[in-house]
């Protein structure tokens, strides 16, 4: 079956894609390129999911899934969180990110941090469901490996003993707060 997901990012999709299910199709939702992006005005990731999820849902003739994920820094109070795309700015690089997230934890003796992810599976353009995946580790002041992408180099995660941009794509997955968001819902769709 096909799963419609409605995502920029080919680094999220790429890792959707890997975690798929068996029977289960990832594709990017055709034509979502030539949507205008909904305004993200939700002040937490779930929030976010599901306006996304509504909108684009209802312009998919089937299942579709939309995810809003993020970092959450204790000693910054959460922040980035539901910003964390845009942290240093709405056109702001991975690096640019990163930079503002170094520069207000260079003093900071806690530097424990959450990835968090939620995902909103819709169809015909409601909301069927929601599923959060997070994942604690803390942030390392200087990059180490060059998998991944957005924070992944300074997120380290000490089961594995390694930053996420150091891990390998499987062994991200498998501990990862999207591929725990996922996992859930694709219990979610199998149980149905």
């Amino acid at each position: 079956m096909i799963l419609y997901c409605a995502t920029g990012n080919p680094g999220k999709l790429r890792e959707f894609r890997l975690v798929a299910s068996p029977g289960w199709e990832v594709q990017e939702l055709p034509g979502r390129r030539d949507l205008p992006a909904p305004r993200e005005t939700g002040f937490t990731f779930e929030e976010n999911a599901s306006i996304k999820a509504r909108y684009y849902g209802s312009h998919t003739p089937g299942w579709l899934f939309v995810d809003d994920s993020g970092l959450e820094v204790d000693a910054l109070g959460g922040e980035p969180g539901v910003n964390s795309a845009y942290f240093a700015g709405p056109d702001a690089s991975d690096a640019e990110n990163n930079a503002l997230l170094l520069e207000k934890l260079r003093n900071a003796p806690d530097r424990t941090a959450r990835y968090v992810c939620v995902i909103a599976l819709a169809r015909d353009g409601q909301v069927i469901q929601l599923f959060r995946g997070e994942v604690e580790g803390r942030i390392e002041l200087e990059p180490r490996g060059t998998g991944g992408f957005g924070y992944d180099p300074y997120f380290f995660y000490p089961p594995l003993g390694c930053t996420f941009g150091e891990a390998t794509m499987e062994q991200k997955q498998q501990v990862s707060h999207r591929g725990r968001a996922l996992a859930r819902m694709f219990d979610w769709l199998r149980a149905q």
